[in-house]
């Protein structure tokens, strides 16, 4: 093989979807589904600090599926990684909800213990995070699930 050449290794075939991507499909609406009615249901037990991990999670889940479909993984877990991924991904995919992506890495700052920081939302910011969880479901579901049949 020459050296020189102007391809990768990765480039010799094409990238195949991820087995189990079902899976973190069906976990990201159980949570997004369990964070919804607890807050509409006002569950005391449900803390906003609760409800912002439930609707990460999902979140979280929403894009595994999209990636592990392209064969592709995010490098970290943080938000700013996730809405990374999908950019590199999915160019343009995610333009009417990036920025509220990002805002979410507010809330917990723990990947460096010397600033490690968790600030909870509070409950009138539930509803938007439940809405730009919905809005990435469904984005998933409808433009990136379809590209898969």
């Amino acid at each position: 093989m020459d050296p020189t050449a102007n391809f990768s290794l990765f480039d010799l075939k094409k990238a195949q979807p991820i087995s189990g991507w079902e899976d973190f499909w069906g976990e990201g609406k159980a949570f997004l589904k369990t964070a919804s009615a607890a807050y509409a249901q006002h569950k005391k037990a449900f803390t906003t600090v609760i409800l912002y991990n439930i609707i990460a999670m999902a979140i979280e889940k929403f894009v595994m599926t999209a990636l592990m479909c392209q064969g592709k993984l995010p490098y970290n877990h943080t938000m700013k990684d996730l809405v990374e991924a999908m950019d590199e991904a999915f160019p343009g995919a995610m333009s009417d909800i990036r920025e509220g992506l990002l805002n979410l890495d507010k809330y917990q700052e723990i990947c460096d213990i010397d600033t490690f920081n968790i600030s909870g939302p509070v409950m009138e910011e539930i509803p938007a995070m439940l809405d730009l969880a919905g809005r990435l479901q469904d984005l998933v579901e409808k433009q990136l699930l379809s590209r898969e049949e």
